[in-house]
């Protein structure tokens, strides 16, 4: 009984203690004006913890107030840009509940608001255990630009003519916007890329071999794409507009606000873009012995509005209600011109008098439309342990309207002329839920859970006329397309760290339906409308990650995924285009998903000034998903299909350096060497035996990025770019190289110019020569080509205080957009 009442009277005390809860208060003003500062950011972190657990920031008076604080020891830090960090050791105790610090001065950084001589600019790139990070927003190649050229700038990514995205020179790569899909799909990804303006993307995070934690989709990685989202506290902004030597001109703004408990952020952009496109394809034709000669000369004007706005609502300390809203739309005009002659191939080779000649002209008209909502809802436990539930709803519509105009002349015989009009409509919506489980029982174990629910539906119908007045239809060229998927995931993992080895754990299961329905003009009249072909799947996706950390600063680090490429919409879809009637292309209905397993081992060495990293990566795949081309018959018309051809294997060593040299020079260099293996293949296309030979060959592409920091606060950046000859499928690529160029001039915390040049060199394009047993082709293709433009930028906000732009980039701890790593903070 004794033991009992003494142990009670040990832990009563405890208990009382446990229970206590107080308040911590405040003024903060500035030390020489003695004026209030508002929007001053308070933490507070436990003793022994590196990390706040509470924060507010001070109020138009300059007060502010912390309520429910648990008892026990705490550091209060009181910071703010231009000004020297404050703190403070308190104690909350039964006894001393409430306290009320009083004022608080803060002095003037003299340091930071002594004139500038050299603008500092932040790294541009990070390494984590799984991804590296690429800031952008200080990017000025791509000022005033897109994100399509934001991504090709980033080292191991590629960006083709038609905004295609490839990563280590694979085109199976995911490319989400703040860690979401965003309704971005294979169909529409190009477009809303060459849309989405550059100056609203603050980070690009590149992830090789992500964990079970994220959709296995897309063989060799995922790209995410971080718009900016500034979470200093205040409110801040910029307007901005600028011009190029094509009379391209964009104009755009942004807002941000940001408090303890309330966080909102808008954005406005106008982009009207003009692109010149050129290329020039030879063709033999081995069967019928003769030749084509083509050049193409092209404009594109696209034009559109992008905007977003979002708030984040932190009603209590531990729960925190969000909204994002995305849109997009526009117009564009595209003009393309086709000019062509063939005839009979000599027997020394040579090619004779042409015997037809052929002109065709493109007239295009689009217009794209683009919105996604996303809300959601975080429980935090604490910073380490806490749910996430949103739901995402996105739509995209792109109206084209196409006019062929064709005139083919038979020298000597007859000229044919040919008219059509094509009503094309991409339409897609999709609905994504989400829900992620995390928590880190302690500092060397995480556990980590989720649902994904993924459901689209696309519609894609076409409709031809062949006369001006579009009234007499063309019933081969109707077709009525529809595309449903619907994927249902569950993902676990479980990190943990025994010593200086760190591990983790994953597998990720997916269900998903493919349902295709493809019907023409003659199957709707005579109401024999086929019905959804439908495909059900279920796989499983394990992922593992080891590391090792040698030293401080030094790591290595093995992992292994397994990952898939399921065919898109307009893959599956058998209707042939006919914008270029020497080149048609169709989608073959029966293609199946591609399967990789991808394995990679990373070094890691950091020194003051310098970081290295080494992966060595060796992926496998299976069905792999390729273009496949052949002529038909003895016509001069090449058709292209996907196929699933064979097995590929891949291997390669990507080195990353990041040097820090005279204090004012930084220098990225990236080299990737891989060896690329392609098996033997044989299919049987409308009647015809396509074949194609196995093939190997070696590889390389290097990038080097400088940043200079000049005096007059004066940056510069360069851009070179090298890419070696690479196989592809039927053939291979030839060598390109690309040369971009940036200046920025600060004229005071508000005022900034960007001048930039790119493809200052006018050498971006693509090369290819495409062989098979019925024809060879070598093509040239460029766009864009060399641009000069500049961008006029005025910055605002908190004019309250003195916010010298060298620390413009200092934020208030948040949680961000979702957490990718593979091994988090182990």
């Amino acid at each position: 009984m004794k033991k009992i009442l003494l142990t009670l009277f040990l832990i009563a005390p405890l208990s009382l203690l446990a229970q206590v809860s107080g308040t911590i208060q405040g003024i903060i003003i500035e030390d020489e004006t003695n004026d209030p500062l508002p929007f001053v950011t308070v933490a507070l972190t436990p003793e022994g913890s590196n990390a706040p657990t509470a924060g507010c920031s001070t109020g138009e008076e300059g007060t502010f107030r912390l309520n429910n604080v648990k008892a026990g020891k705490y550091t209060i830090t009181i910071s703010f840009v231009g000004y020297l960090d404050e703190s403070r050791n308190i104690s909350i105790t039964s006894g001393k509940s409430n306290i009320n610090l009083g004022t608080i001065r803060l002095k003037s950084d003299r340091k930071l608001l002594k004139e500038v001589v050299v603008t500092e600019q932040r790294s541009q790139m990070s390494f984590e255990i799984d991804k590296r990070v690429f800031t952008v927003d200080q990017s000025l190649a791509t000022t005033g630009g897109s994100a399509s050229d934001v991504l090709a700038e980033i080292p191991s990514v590629e960006v083709d003519n038609e905004g295609t995205v490839s990563l280590r020179g694979s085109e199976s790569v995911t490319v989400w916007i703040n860690g979401k899909a965003s309704g971005l799909t294979s169909d529409n990804q190009g477009d809303i890329l060459q849309q989405l303006p550059a100056g609203s993307i603050e980070k690009i995070e590149v992830i090789t071999n992500p964990s079970a934690k994220h959709s296995p989709e897309g063989t060799a990685g995922i790209i995410n794409i971080v718009l900016k989202r500034d979470r200093k506290a205040g409110y801040y902004g910029s307007v901005q507009g600028g011009m190029d030597s094509r009379l391209g001109y964009n104009a755009g703004g942004n807002i941000n606000y940001s408090s303890g408990k309330l966080d909102a952020y808008a954005g406005l952009n106008y982009r009207n873009m003009r692109f010149e496109n050129e290329g020039i394809t030879d063709t033999k034709y081995f069967g019928s012995n003769q030749y084509q000669k083509q050049t193409n000369i092209g404009s594109h004007n696209p034009n559109n509005i992008f905007g977003r706005a979002g708030l984040t609502w932190r009603f209590t300390q531990k729960d925190e209600l969000y909204a994002n809203v995305m849109g997009m739309f526009g117009g564009g005009r595209h003009n393309n011109e086709i000019s062509a002659i063939s005839g009979p191939i000599g027997s020394d080779g040579t090619y004779a008098d042409p015997t037809q000649r052929m002109t065709r002209t493109t007239t295009q008209q689009g217009k794209p439309t683009m919105y996604n909502v996303e809300l959601g809802y975080t429980h935090r436990w604490s910073d380490t342990h806490f749910i996430d539930f949103s739901v995402g709803h996105h739509q995209w519509q792109q109206q084209r309207n196409s006019i062929y105009r064709q005139t083919t002349e038979i020298i000597g015989i007859d000229t044919i002329s040919s008219y059509q009009f094509q009503d094309g409509l991409n339409k897609s919506k999709s609905t994504e839920i989400k829900l992620d489980y995390e928590y880190k029982i302690n500092d060397n174990h995480r556990i980590e859970a989720g649902y994904k629910g993924d459901l689209s539906d696309d519609n894609s119908p076409v409709i031809t006329y062949t006369d001006e007045e579009h009234t007499q239809l063309d019933e081969k060229q109707y077709n009525q397309f529809r595309y449903k998927q619907n994927i249902q995931a569950l993902y676990t993992t479980y990190s943990g760290r025994i010593g200086k080895f760190g591990y983790q754990l994953g597998l990720r299961g997916e269900y998903w339906n493919v349902k295709t329905q493809s019907y023409g003009y003659e199957q709707e009249q005579s109401g024999n409308i086929p019905g959804y072909t439908s495909s059900n799947f279920f796989k499983l996706f394990p992922s593992a990650f080891l590391s090792y950390e040698i030293t401080k600063g030094q790591e290595i680090q093995a992992n292994y995924t397994r990952r898939l490429r399921r065919p898109w919409g307009g893959q599956l879809n058998n209707f042939e285009n006919i914008s270029d009637s020497t080149n048609i292309s169709f989608g073959n209905p029966g293609l199946t998903p591609e399967y990789s397993n991808a394995y990679e081992l990373n070094y890691l060495k950091n020194w003051d000034n310098h970081t290295l990293s080494l992966s060595g990566y060796y992926r496998t795949t299976e069905d792999v998903i390729e273009r496949i081309s052949y002529s038909s018959g003895v016509g001069r018309v090449i058709y292209t299909t996907f196929e699933n051809v064979a097995k590929t294997q891949s291997a390669g060593l990507e080195i990353v350096s990041k040097n820090r040299l005279f204090k004012v020079l930084d220098l990225t260099t990236t080299v990737n060497l891989f060896y690329y293996k392609l098996d033997a293949f044989e299919y049987i296309i409308n009647g015809q035996t396509i074949t194609g030979d196995a093939d190997e060959n070696f590889s390389w592409n290097a990038r080097m990025t400088a940043n200079v920091m000049l005096p007059w606060s004066i940056s510069l950046q360069a851009t070179g770019r090298y890419d070696a000859k690479r196989i592809v499928a039927q053939g291979y690529r030839e060598p390109s190289y690309s040369l971009d160029l940036g200046l920025r001039k600060m004229f005071d915390q508000h005022w900034s110019i960007s001048v930039n040049a790119r493809d200052i060199l006018d050498s971006r394009g693509r090369h290819t020569v495409t062989i098979n047993d019925t024809f060879y082709r070598y093509s040239e293709n460029s766009h864009g080509g060399r641009t000069f433009g500049f961008t006029l930028t005025y910055s605002f906000g908190n004019m309250k205080a003195k916010r010298p732009d060298r620390k413009q980039m200092q934020e208030m701890p948040s949680s961000g957009y979702d957490d990718m790593g593979g091994m988090g903070d182990m």
